[in-house]
């Protein structure tokens, strides 16, 4: 992640306590060339708090519980092909 945009920003920009803070701190993710990767990091690894790859502690949540889902209907899936 040495090409990040937040690359040698201040660390509490991305970790702000309002609303303001997350939307400035996204600002910067937005055409950021390893976002999706800085994303992916965050989600793999649970990291809560934050602005990680342009997601919110909230949205990386939602993401996640979709995630889980998907995958859950995806076996469920699998289980009931092979009873078949």
């Amino acid at each position: 992640m040495l090409d990040a945009k937040c690359r040698g920003a201040a660390p509490a920009a991305f970790f702000p306590s309002d609303g303001l803070g997350v939307e400035s701190a996204q600002r910067v993710c937005t055409t950021c060339p390893v976002r999706v990767e800085c994303l992916e990091y965050a989600l793999a690894n649970r990291i809560e708090h934050g602005v990680w790859g342009g997601a919110s502690e909230r949205e990386r949540r939602r993401i996640l519980r979709r995630r889980r889902g998907e995958r859950d209907g995806q076996q469920a899936g699998v289980a009931g092909a092979s009873r078949r």
